[in-house]
């Protein structure tokens, strides 16, 4: 058995699986500590790397496309603090790492364990039940329904649509998407038959996102949780979903308490006509999220500054 005890948590492996526990201290991110323990069977194993730096490096568990509903409804795009698939490794555990490196790699080879896509969730989805809340809205899945409330601030075309109620098999998919600069993220829930693209904020399937620290990491697990219960993505239409393991055991509800991170680097090219309404709306929730309470003094600056950054770069 091998064992690696980070900051980030304990990775130990038994030869068949590996076991992550997150950590509890106060700079683990909050989704690592969310999701829990859980364990990762060896047949959802595309591969692992240590990679060497300066002061240390990062163990990094490569999974099998499809094998894991939060690592496909995310579309690889967790940041590397919330990855639960990675770990930051301080210099004098190196040689710990590289030996786990080794034993996981060395399994693989004796087991043929193929690298290529799963045609199943070979890991269970985040327990339920499940809150979650974003910019504009709440939502809550307890394992059969998906439920939306709107916040004060949501869209007029979304208050005269009143709360939404999906069950299961109302929908065909889950969309998550982090926010990027002044384009808000959102998690939609797309049902059967549905073709229209409506803005986030006027989407009354969806809820708003802005950064990565509390709010999106607990719209994510929720998403993955839902995605762990629809048809695989390799089934075709009407086909079941053939589930690859038992589901977690059911949870208390996480709370709904949604803070903001500064957005991503701003991309290249001129920044639409209307971007300066975006931008003094965006401020004005900023500061309505501030007074509530909802956003830190030093989250409400950070975040400030990073919107107004990407406004002027693209101005």
């Amino acid at each position: 058995m091998a064992e690696l005890m980070v900051r980030d948590g304990t990775w130990t492996f038994d030869h068949e699986s590996v076991r992550i526990v997150p950590g509890h201290e106060r700079g683990v991110h909050k989704l690592r500590r969310d999701l829990g323990e859980f364990t990762v069977p060896l047949i959802a194993i595309a591969g692992i790397a240590y990679e060497p730096a300066r002061k240390g490096g990062r163990l990094r568990l490569r999974l099998r496309d499809g094998a894991d509903p939060l690592l496909h409804v995310t579309g690889g795009s967790l940041p590397d603090e919330a990855n639960p698939y990675q770990v930051a490794v301080d210099a004098a555990r190196a040689d710990v790492a590289e030996y786990f490196v080794d034993a996981v790699r060395q399994a693989l080879l004796l087991e043929q364990i193929p690298d290529g896509p799963a045609d199943r969730f070979l890991l269970p989805g985040p327990a339920v039940p499940l809150s979650a809340a974003g910019v504009d809205g709440l939502a809550s899945f307890d394992g059969e329904r998906v439920h939306l409330e709107w916040r004060w601030n949501t869209s007029e075309t979304k208050r005269n649509q009143g709360p939404r109620d999906f069950a299961l098999a109302d929908l065909a998919a889950v969309e998550w998407r982090a926010a990027a600069g002044l384009e808000s993220g959102y998690l939609r829930f797309r049902t059967h038959g549905a073709t229209e693209r409506i803005a986030p904020e006027h989407d009354p399937h969806a809820i708003e996102l802005w950064g990565f620290k509390k709010e999106s990491g607990t719209t994510a697990l929720l998403a993955a949780a839902v995605t762990a219960r629809l048809p695989h993505p390799s089934a075709g239409p009407g086909k079941a979903l053939t589930a690859g393991a038992p589901a977690r055991p059911a949870a208390p509800a996480l709370p709904a308490a949604p803070a903001l991170a500064p957005a991503a680097p701003p991309a290249s090219g001129a920044a639409p006509a209307d971007d300066h309404d975006a931008l003094l709306r965006r401020l004005r929730e900023l500061g309505e999220l501030r007074r509530e309470g909802v956003l830190t003094e030093e989250e409400f600056t950070a975040t400030k500054a990073a919107v107004l950054q990407r406004f002027h770069t693209t101005g």
